[in-house]
């Protein structure tokens, strides 16, 4: 489910007093002129950041910057002396959530020097979702019981395998040490349904903010959270295995489904805020916003630029951050609207769209481009037929990008576990560049379904299935790398068997000359494409895998 509700501008915007006394507000978005004198600074981060934030900015040479810096708590103060009441701060934007009753604390509040301006939070126009029904899948699906398997997938199988994520499970990484920070709408009953479990136990969940409430419980509310969390952390044997199912996770809800307020937009603001502060690796969330009542302050598709929604400003921001972020392409396709929404449209978010199990667009997944001509969805995952666990704790089939989304956010856990040097942004060009569309992409698939083996193959050249049986290493040298015709291979342990392909798993034909047991020489079609391959080798104890170009 993706919410065809539609955010507020970011900019501040002068409100006449016709269009005031047309509609009765009661929240607006406050904007404060500086952090002069504050008892903060970026030279001592750990005042207001985690060590784990740090971490993530000092590993990747990101520094501290004056938007890290909270609210300066004198202007806060100064604001509810007015009798206004400030419900959230934002330290990206300097602003703050304030709870206006009456003109005379409005004009009091934007009397004060230290506010720059004030944009009442309008009511929405709630439009009418697009009807998918839901695809329950049969728990008689084909189940993965190899004996080489690490879980028993069950009829979630497919959503795991499409992204070759069990790779990544087979290899152990499975998405431990990886913070995910979720947010939505609810995330009802999981501190009690069995699919989850293990992260209670395991004390894997971390923490849980309510910015709709302002308090934080969020497990009576709405299901839709708890669905999608299922498809990352859900751990049930012969039913569903999440993508990650051993990362931890931060749970944040920022959208009220009973209101029709874009007071939405700047919870999840203040939540991502909140996901960088306490040093979350990814953000995944499944909502999505459109048109306003107020024509003068509704969206319109030139608004998708990426730069005009406070929301998709604020995805981008947390993508400097150095957080992974991903969103819900959205369920508009085929409709009146059709495209993506914010903050889809954010630069640097991964937009996910959706397929079914065959890998086909789904009809209902929103498409791009952006306003200003940009791809969209980056990505795509299974959203049709997605299998899920409901807050009672039966297992089910679902439609909507909201699944595809979080699917792959556990998959990218794993991929980043295994490659934790990589930033962010290294993690994205991977995925796009091994994706089935990574040549051809369009803007129903995006780049197209990743691959999370074949990403990781490219990042680092070395194989997931090193020595499965004795654990041992073998040596393994080939050459020239790059080739344009022929390579030489060296091995400290007998071949037995040499396997080429892309780095999506096409095999690819060559002729070879075995010198002896340990050396062997390939010589390749010289029609053969240019670009990276993968060539495996297998021994009696072991199968490597290492990349070349053959150019």
């Amino acid at each position: 489910m993706v919410s065809n509700k539609n955010l507020l501008t970011a900019f501040i915007t002068i409100i006449s007093l016709f269009e005031m006394s047309a509609q009765t507000y009661t929240k607006y978005w406050v904007k404060f002129t500086d952090k002069n004198n504050s008892v903060y600074s970026v030279a001592n981060p750990s005042a207001f950041l985690s060590a784990r934030s740090i971490t993530r900015r000092t590993n990747h040479s990101i520094a501290i910057h004056p938007t890290d810096l909270p609210v300066n708590q004198t202007y806060v103060d100064q604001v509810n002396a007015t009798g206004a009441q400030v419900f959230q701060t934002s330290k990206w934007f300097n602003a703050a959530i304030v709870i206006i009753t009456n003109t005379v604390q409005l004009n009091s509040v934007n009397s004060l020097t230290c506010v720059l301006g004030s944009n009442p939070i309008a009511k929405l126009h709630s439009s009418t979702p697009i009807s998918v029904k839901p695809e329950i899948v049969s728990t008689t699906q084909v189940q993965k019981t190899s004996s080489t398997s690490s879980y028993n997938y069950g009829p979630s199988f497919n959503q795991a395998n499409q992204l070759g994520v069990d790779c990544m499970h087979d290899a152990g990484y499975r998405g431990q040490g990886m913070v995910i920070a979720m947010l939505d709408a609810g995330f009802n009953n999981a501190n009690v349904n069995p699919v989850f479990d293990s992260l209670r136990n395991e004390g894997r969940l971390l923490d849980t903010r309510d910015y709709v409430a302002g308090n934080n419980s969020v497990f009576e509310d709405n299901s839709h959270g708890a669905m999608c969390l299922s498809t990352i952390v859900g751990n049930s044997p012969g039913n569903l295995i999440g993508t990650a199912p051993k990362a931890s996770m931060y749970l944040c809800r920022t959208e009220d489904v009973n209101s029709e307020k874009p007071i939405e937009e700047n919870n999840w603001v203040v939540a991502a805020e909140y996901a960088d502060s306490v040093g979350a690796d990814i953000i995944t969330t499944s909502l999505g916003y459109t048109g306003f009542d107020s024509p003068f302050t509704s969206h319109t598709y030139a608004d998708l630029d990426g730069k005009t929604s406070v929301m998709s400003i604020a995805s981008t921001m947390a993508a400097r951050k150095g957080m992974f972020v991903l969103n819900a392409a959205g369920n508009d396709g085929g409709n009146s609207w059709n495209r993506i929404g914010i903050p889809s449209d954010a630069d640097s978010m991964c937009t996910v769209g959706s397929v079914n199990s065959l890998g086909v667009h789904s009809g209902f997944s929103s498409v791009g481009p952006t306003a200003d001509g940009r791809i969209k969805p980056d990505l795509s995952s299974k959203g049709e037929g997605s299998y899920v666990c409901q807050p009672n704790g039966v297992f089910t089939g679902g439609n909507g990008t909201s699944f595809a989304t979080p699917i792959l956010a556990g998959a990218v856990a794993c991929l980043w576990q295994a490659n934790p040097t990589k930033s962010n942004m290294e993690i994205l060009a991977a995925l796009k560049s091994t994706a089935s569309q990574s040549t051809t992409p369009d803007n129903n698939y995006g780049w197209g379904i990743p691959n999370m083996c074949a990403a990781h193959n490219l990042l680092n050249g070395t194989t997931l299935f090193v020595n499965q049986h004795n654990k041992s290493n073998i040596a393994l040298s080939i050459f020239p790398n790059p080739t344009s015709d022929m390579l030489t291979i060296r091995s400290s342990d007998n071949i037995t068997e040499l396997k080429i392909t892309t780095l999506l798993g096409k095999e690819v034909s060559f002729d070879i000359t075995k010198i002896d047991s340990i050396n062997s020489k390939v010589f390749f079609n010289q029609a053969m494409a240019k670009g990276i391959y993968l060539i495996e080798v297998k021994t009696k104890d072991a199968v490597v895998k290492q990349k070349f170009i053959f150019e």
